[in-house]
């Protein structure tokens, strides 16, 4: 005979065998969610341009619309005969649909909105992402929900798919930083994505139709499972914590979480010199950290902490602060690892911080949501909460802090909130988690007193790695929200982690190649009207400023940073008061579209690597294309393209006419002619704030001028990009005939192996 007791347990076990197949989809669900972030972001820079404004906008929008879906899809669980994984897969499908077409979309809106204001941006990257999010952030208190009726406990429900879905996002990390984004680009990486989404979606609509039958608890079965102890009502409910007091504590999670990631961000960007692929591997490890907190959380709710309020609230404190320090103490750790190893050796502590960190999200939910019909609606409320405190650690610590504060500062001010929040949680917790939370607070005073010594020297480690010395140390450092600035005692300029220059004018004693400024008098005979993106140490805006027929100078530069910089070094500080000089702080390329009636005889540009992220949106066909609309008849662009044969290719094909100038690009839609004596006459007179560039009594830069002009010789043969050299177009298509032309779909080389 069949006890009630064998029937109800029978009943669980079902139902959890059943419930297998979801957490598989879930981890696939978030996969593709990824993909989409880390593209659409992309593609949205790409319009509304790279600076810190646009970043904060496009990010805080796609996190916003999540929390809003995270709403949703909390009411819809409140509906009782809704069928809740049929709603899901639709969700799934419909995501699908959306991906297929988002570029084209993005594309079309962003032709008659790219100019657009800030808080404008906003709008359109929110109505333009509030589909998708929407649907994406509906999902989790969906399908928890589902699993709360199955497994009755909501931190083991909650973790689990937390877990799933963010393990599924930081595997699409990983495959995105070493596979997709290479091979596939930005198109085909959404439409992998996109048929990820509606296979997941039909997968869940098969697999549901076929177990129909334990889709949901029956009245019967909720009695059985009563029978076994199990907790079904709100009044069984651990109540470790208050739910008021469980919001605040995840957006407070959710700012301290955020607010770190872009710390670590900022690090990592340049301790790698800013490359693509480290922030997805940054992103990866962090998400997958994450996800094991979750899981670890999921496994102690099930047996440990089922019904121990006591220990969830002690766990809750120790959790927050040991999160804090860990999380600190990342930077100090980043600066000293890499003197010895690879600085992706030293991701395994991010996935360690991390994990205390994700560890808070179920456990929060454990103590403060029971296991009832409203378990998506309050999960969804817990969401919410925590997007918002998000969105605001992104915005206040990247946007505002980071404008004013030094990183030190900053992971001084999060340990603060961190042992802050702990200690409010202190008197709630007893026993061993009681001392392992005051041990906690013990180890964050230690390092916040030690941190002036586990700071200094800090970026110049990250910079020379293993040939740090103190002697290394820089001059002069900036960092604000747009970049760090670190200028050597030799006056070598490294910007975001890379050179960046050197405070040079003096041609005769060329130390950073600035006679490729100089040449410009050689191939452009009358360059009045200049634009000039990107500002750097100033010395080629010195040298341009400075060219007889120069009547207006136009600098676009993200960060002003090196404004401050300038004003230091008299060499080049003159820039900052010549009448000439006009001075835009923003996004190259979103400047030209805000601007489309500006015409210029020449743009400049001493462009970056062409390994490094968001450089392609310099030197892809689209950017020349948008670039020749701002050309005078006969203008030129003049611009580096780091001998990098794919961007001399593409500038050679866009443009019938090209010239390289060493590792430097001129092309035109008119015939570019070198014409040496023109050049030898205007080098011979040329003044820099009133001093020659060439005393021509002195013999030794008699020497220096007639060996500069010995370059245009050099256009009677072809040669390597990286020579010494000229090169007409017609050679430079054959030299790199078979390389792929930039576009802002493949991104050129920046998704290129780690460095």
């Amino acid at each position: 005979m069949i006890t009630a007791t064998d029937r109800g347990i029978r009943v669980r076990d079902i139902l959890r065998s059943s419930t297998s197949p979801y957490y598989a989809l879930f981890f696939l669900s978030g996969f593709p969610a990824l993909i989409y972030q880390i593209v659409w972001q992309r593609t949205l820079f790409t319009f509304y341009g790279v600076n810190i404004e646009s970043v904060t906008v496009i990010v805080t929008a796609f996190m916003l619309g999540l929390g809003f879906g995270s709403l949703a899809g909390g009411r819809l669980s409140k509906l009782e005969r809704l069928p809740l994984l049929p709603v899901f897969g639709a969700i799934e499908i419909g995501i699908g649909l959306f991906g297929v077409f988002s570029l084209s979309l993005f594309h079309r809106v962003a032709l008659v909105s790219a100019g657009a204001s800030a808080p404008k941006t906003g709008l359109i990257t929110m109505s333009m992402l509030l589909v998708p999010t929407l649907l994406m952030g509906a999902t989790l208190p969906l399908l928890v929900t589902y699993l709360v009726r199955v497994t009755q406990n909501v931190g083991e429900s909650v973790g689990a798919i937390y877990a799933a879905n963010t393990f599924g996002s930081a595997t699409a990390c990983i495959i995105a930083a070493s596979v997709t984004m290479r091979l596939l680009g930005e198109s085909g990486s959404v439409r992998m994505a996109a048929a990820l989404n509606i296979i997941v979606g039909c997968s869940v609509l098969l697999i549901h139709r076929s177990t129909r039958r334990h889709a949901a608890l029956g009245s019967s079965d909720r009695a059985q499972l009563s029978a076994l102890g199990t907790p079904v009502d709100k009044s069984k409910a651990i109540h470790a914590l208050s739910f008021r007091i469980a919001l605040i504590l995840s957006a407070v999670a959710g700012f301290i979480s955020l607010a770190y990631e872009i710390v670590w961000y900022r690090l990592y960007s340049f301790v790698s010199g800013g490359t693509a692929p480290c922030f997805a591997l940054l992103l990866g490890f962090y998400l997958g950290g994450i996800a094991c907190g979750s899981l670890i959380v999921r496994d102690l709710c099930r047996e440990k902490l089922r019904d121990d309020s006591d220990r969830v609230r002690g766990i809750l404190g120790s959790l927050v602060i040991w999160a804090g320090v860990a999380g600190f103490l990342i930077g100090p750790v980043l600066a000293e690892a890499v003197r010895y190893v690879p600085f992706n050796m030293t991701f395994p502590f991010v996935f360690v911080s991390a994990a205390l960190l994700g560890a808070a999200f179920p456990l929060l939910s454990h103590a403060a949501i029971s296991p009832t019909d409203q378990t998506g609606n309050r999960l969804s409320q817990r969401y919410v909460a925590n997007i918002i405190g998000s969105a605001s650690g992104s915005y206040i610590v990247g946007f505002v802090l980071m404008d004013h504060w030094p990183v030190q500062s900053i992971s001084l001010f999060l340990l603060a909130l961190a042992a802050v929040s702990a200690v409010l949680l202190l008197p709630l917790s007893t026993g061993r988690t009681r001392r392992f939370t005051a041990f906690g607070l013990a180890a964050a005073m230690l390092v916040g007193l030690v941190s002036p010594r586990l700071f200094a020297n800090f970026y110049e480690k990250l910079l020379y790695k293993r040939e740090f010395s103190p002697s290394l140390a820089f001059r002069h450092l900036v960092e604000t929200r747009s970049g760090v600035v670190g200028v050597s005692r030799d006056g070598t300029v490294y910007g975001g982690g890379v050179y960046d220059g050197r405070f040079n004018t003096d041609l005769v004693h060329d130390t950073n190649g600035i006679f490729r400024a100089f040449a410009i008098v050689g191939v452009h005979p009358k360059p009045s009207e200049v634009l000039m993106i990107g500002l750097s140490s100033g010395s080629w805006a010195q040298v341009i400023a400075n060219c007889a027929g120069v009547e207006q100078l136009t600098i676009v530069e993200i960060n002003p940073g090196y404004l401050r910089l300038i004003e230091r070094y008299p060499a080049v500080a003159g820039i900052l008061r010549n009448p000439k000089v006009q001075i835009e702080i923003d996004d190259g390329r979103r400047w030209l579209v805000r601007n489309p009636h500006k015409k210029f005889d020449l743009i400049v540009m001493n462009t970056t690597y062409h390994w490094r992220a968001h450089i392609s949106n310099l030197l892809s066909m689209e950017f020349l294309a948008l670039a020749r609309r701002h050309l005078n008849g006969g203008g030129m662009l003049y611009y580096n393209t780091t001998s990098s044969g794919e961007a001399l290719l593409t500038g050679a094909t866009v443009f019938p006419y090209s010239l390289r100038v060493w590792n430097f690009l001129a092309v035109s839609d008119s015939p570019i002619h070198v014409d040496k004596q023109r050049w030898e006459e205007q080098l011979s007179s040329y003044k820099v704030e009133g001093k020659v560039v060439f005393d021509l009594s002195d013999a030794e830069q008699r020497r220096r001028l007639n060996e500069v002009l010995s370059l245009v010789d050099t256009l009677d043969g072809p040669g390597p990009a990286e020579d010494m050299s000229m090169e007409l177009g017609d050679s430079l298509r054959q030299h790199w005939k078979g390389r792929r032309l930039i576009t802002d779909d493949n991104m050129g080389s920046e998704w290129s192996a780690i460095r």
